[in-house]
């Protein structure tokens, strides 16, 4: 078989980009080692930048996300056991965020593929990719027990830190730093209404927590835990009675989340992680390829749907004119948004959370520059230029 862009990982990267390309008349494959079903239901981010919101609608894969959506201009930040909402449209020129479940993006993308798109092979176990430096390199794979080879104009690789395209750059070349945190969180899904309207991001002596949603009757909320922790050391009670007392306030010492069915819970731990460069010959890097990010600032999806933008345009421009000009600066231009995306999670991350070596002396010029989020327009601007995400090179 061949095609003009293999693409391995059918997430949201994956799935985005064979989309972008087929509207362009681009060909493409779409390999992915797991099946539909758990590719379909893997729980992962739910803040959809305005850049990616915008990107999904004029793919024309936006129509339930603007339906089932949830717009949201702000977050609020508790701190000294006190609440500060930072309003998102005031300090950016009008952008927000949506939440909107990576999940229920995955099951519109695929839905978009399988109706109008190339070959996407569910349950397909990439083995190698060769000929990176070739003008024609090939992807080997199995699939319902056979070997087969996928040869391709371009490769991408969408299938995450271990999967097998990141090898295609030879370790020689390539280049990975990285920093590992001294916590976890603990995410749970519950069957329970939020009675808060926007993101809580909690700082408090007692650790990290932040409030999320996937519906109107579904909170998504975390609880920063030591690493290695077992979640099923932590029973239901024990998490709702956490969350309480990490989000509690003085000025509503009332306040109390709405309880509910925990439906799925996880310990996720905490990681940055760059590999430079992003391309090499004709295979390029996506995502978690790439790049992995804590979830603290909300980007890794986005920086996901950010890279295969880029790239998108790059080969819709070779196809077009010929050059190559786009394609050779994919990784420059990619990596100067993701260092970025990288500063900011680190800073949401380091600030929010209690590191547990950490001193008195540490804890209050954390205090201090939540203070200073709140108490200035330039650091709360700041703050709510990134979250919403930045403008995408053109």
């Amino acid at each position: 078989m061949r095609t003009t862009v293999g693409i391995i990982g059918a997430g949201p990267a994956g799935l985005l980009l064979a989309r972008l390309l087929h509207n362009a008349g681009i060909a493409s494959v779409v390999l992915e080692r797991r099946n539909r079903t758990y590719v379909e239901h893997r729980q992962r981010a739910g803040i959809l930048e305005q850049a990616t919101v915008d990107a999904l609608r004029a793919a024309g894969a936006g129509e339930r996300m603007d339906r089932e959506g949830m717009p949201h201009h702000g977050i609020e930040l508790r701190f000294g056991r006190r609440t500060h909402r930072v309003d998102f449209p005031s300090l950016t020129g009008a952008r927000g965020v949506m939440v909107y479940a990576q999940t229920e993006v995955v099951k519109d993308l695929i839905a978009l593929q399988l109706a109008e798109g190339g070959p996407l092979l569910f349950g397909t176990e990439v083995t190698a990719v060769e000929g990176a430096d070739s003008d024609s390199p090939t992807i080997r794979y199995l699939h319902e027990g056979r070997e087969q080879t996928l040869a391709c104009d371009f490769v991408v690789g969408c299938d995450g830190f271990h999967g097998v395209s990141r090898h295609a750059v030879p370790t020689s070349a390539r280049t990975t730093y990285e920093r590992s945190y001294p916590y976890s969180w603990l995410g749970i899904l519950a069957e329970a209404a939020p009675v808060y309207e926007e993101l809580i991001y909690a700082h408090s002596a007692r650790g990290f927590a932040l409030a999320s949603m996937r519906s109107a009757s579904v909170s998504r909320l975390y609880l920063q835990v030591p690493n290695g922790t077992d979640p099923e050391e932590w029973h239901d009670e024990r998490i709702w009675d956490e969350l309480d007392a990490r989000f509690a306030t003085d000025t509503d010492p009332g306040w109390k989340l709405e309880r509910g069915p925990v439906t799925s819970k996880a310990v996720l731990p905490m990681r940055s992680r760059v590999t430079e460069p992003m391309r090499h010959g004709r295979v390029f890097l996506a995502g978690d390829a790439a790049h992995i990010v804590p979830p603290t600032g909300a980007k890794g999806l986005n920086l996901a749907a950010a890279d295969v933008i880029v790239l998108a345009r790059a080969l819709i421009a070779w196809r077009r004119t010929g050059s190559a000009e786009l394609l050779d600066t994919y990784s420059d231009t990619c990596l100067r948004r993701v260092w970025r995306a990288e500063h900011f999670s680190y800073f949401m991350t380091t600030t929010l959370h209690a590191d547990p070596a950490q001193s008195a002396f540490e804890t209050r010029l954390q205090l201090s520059q939540l203070e200073r989020v709140v108490t200035s327009r330039h650091a709360a601007a700041e703050l709510a230029e990134n979250y919403t995400g930045l403008p995408l090179p053109h």
